[in-house]
């Protein structure tokens, strides 16, 4: 998840927040329980280093597709400067940091992993833009920081490309960070828009403009260019879908290894625990982290649609939902569920449910081509839903009344109580992507080639749920891909998974012939 707790973000290293000031004996940086350095040891620290060995840093993949991104923002606003900070450290207790991870569209625009940086992209006179990326330099050797201050010294936590090392890898003018605040006080409110919200001392370096004749506007210019870079990022281009490939093919095998440890975790009390561990592990060996956190909901957890307490049994006779995705290094992630017999073998009741659920995604994964609308996947899922609902009478009006859209419609949505929630949205960067859209070009839009979304409907029926009768309470199914818009029709970037019934018994026993 990107970091956009104002409290987490710092555009100038210095002491974790809540470190106290340095003393006389304490510098910037160092905790309360650290010792000071004697001024004999400052000096001992001072040489006999073999000297910076690094030579130059080869150039990054993204770098031309970054270039083309911000040349393509930058022709909406040709005469607005751009502020797009990336965060900071955000305090998990006292003076630990969760790990950081880069805001989305700083990271869409420089492909750069630094906490703190921001990128400014200044108009030229032709409406072309010039970009600098402020990030901090390295606190080497030159310097006593590199033993003293525990978040970004390199004695602590190893290089930093720094500004030399980032520019080379990303091929974009850089300038240390100590110099950006020089250069957001030079920029005009009237003609600048800040992404805000990521970091507060950018966010009070570039006041709000506030225009005389119509009172406060700054909200409304600074939304449009955090609404503007999610609706340039609905469409990837040919790195990103290569970088969600990879996020895939690592949550295809991190799903195949949690299957494997089935039988394991099924002897232990918190068994769910056992199974994100193992998907964790594959996301941290061939990605940057999970995704978002991790749904492991075996028996009646499977009806709570965002169960990531992880803390239950795995018990045979019971469905195991899984939906997790590995994030790739590159920060795309992949997000995606399967539904599973625990014992290896769907009871007759479990299937029922489990079929009618993969035929409504296989419906929705049908719907999903340009030119239809985004809501048309939901909508073709939903029918085959509502149908079956009629069918075993738990649908006390009729499919087309549930069903009806409309502002009079009588009894719409009655179907939601067992499937509420919406069937797609949309991929990439984020588990939940290009979320600041407005509602023109992502919910009330055509599909476009280029657009990646899930496909996800899914059937709960609640243990405690008099509607329904007593086999189906406490199960919950949901199936979920990740489909690529094409011009020549839906393209399941996660179909290496088995989806079909049967075909998901099969794999699971071959599986352990395999152990």
């Amino acid at each position: 998840m990107e970091n956009t707790d104002p409290a987490g973000a710092a555009p100038t290293a210095g002491p974790p927040p809540n470190s106290p000031a340095p003393t006389d004996e304490r510098e910037a940086g160092q905790a309360s329980h650290d010792q000071g350095p004697s001024d004999a040891f400052r000096r001992f620290m001072a040489d006999g280093w073999a000297g910076d060995a690094d030579g130059p840093t080869a150039r990054d993949e993204i770098a031309p597709y970054a270039a083309k991104r911000r040349a393509t923002l930058g022709d909406r606003f040709p005469t607005d400067a751009l502020v797009i900070p990336t965060g900071g450290w955000r305090v998990r207790a006292n003076d630990t940091d969760y790990p950081f991870r880069p805001g989305s569209d700083f990271f869409w625009l420089t492909g750069c992993h630094e906490p703190d940086a921001v990128v400014v992209l200044h108009p030229g006179p032709a409406g072309d833009h010039e970009a600098v990326l402020y990030v901090a330099d390295r606190s080497d050797r030159s310097s006593s920081a590199f033993y003293t201050d525990r978040r970004y010294g390199e004695l602590w936590v190893g290089p930093r490309p720094g500004v030399r090392g980032t520019a080379q890898a990303l091929e974009v003018d850089c300038r240390p960070l100590s110099e950006l605040p020089a250069a957001l006080g030079r920029l005009s409110p009237a003609t600048t828009r800040v992404l805000r919200g990521y970091d507060p001392r950018v966010d009070a370096l570039v006041l709000p403009y506030t225009a005389p004749e119509s009172g406060p506007v700054a909200l409304d210019r600074d939304a449009e260019l955090a609404a503007t870079l999610s609706e340039l990022r609905l469409i990837k281009d040919d790195h990103e879908v290569a970088m969600l490939g990879e996020a895939i093919a690592a949550t295809v095998t991190g799903f195949t290894e949690c299957v494997r440890e089935l039988g394991r975790a099924a002897r232990l009390a918190n068994g769910e625990r056992w199974l994100e561990g193992t998907f964790w592990r594959r996301a941290r060996v061939d990605g940057n982290d999970v995704g978002y956190g991790s749904i492991v909901a075996c028996g009646h957890h499977a009806t709570t649609l965002h169960w990531v307490r992880d803390d239950g049994p795995v018990r045979l006779g019971d469905l195991a939902l899984l939906d997790m995705g590995v994030e790739s290094r590159s920060l795309y992630t992949a997000d995606v569920t399967r539904t599973l017999p625990i014992s290896g073998r769907f009871t007759d009741t479990q299937r029922q449910v489990y079929d009618v659920v993969a035929r409504a995604q296989q419906a929705g994964v049908e719907a999903t081509r340009p030119g239809a609308t985004y809501l048309d996947p939901h909508r073709a899922a939903m029918r085959v839903i509502a149908e079956a609902l009629h069918d075993w009478d738990l649908l006390p009006v009729s499919v087309d009344e549930s069903l009806d859209e409309s502002k009079t419609a009588r009894h719409a949505g009655l179907h939601r109580r067992y499937t509420l929630h919406a069937t797609s949205h949309m991929l990439g960067l984020d588990v939940h992507d290009c979320a600041q859209a407005r509602d023109e070009h992502y919910r009330d839009a055509a599909l476009q080639a280029g657009m990646v979304l899930t496909v996800e409907p899914g059937l709960y029926f609640q243990p405690d749920d008099l509607t329904v009768p007593p086999e189906l309470r406490g199960i919950g199914v949901r199936i979920e891909d990740d489909i690529l818009v094409t011009g020549d029709g839906p393209r399941n970037l996660s179909a290496a998974l088995p989806r079909d019934s049967r075909e998901i018994e099969d794999w699971m026993e071959r599986l352990g012939r395999e152990d």
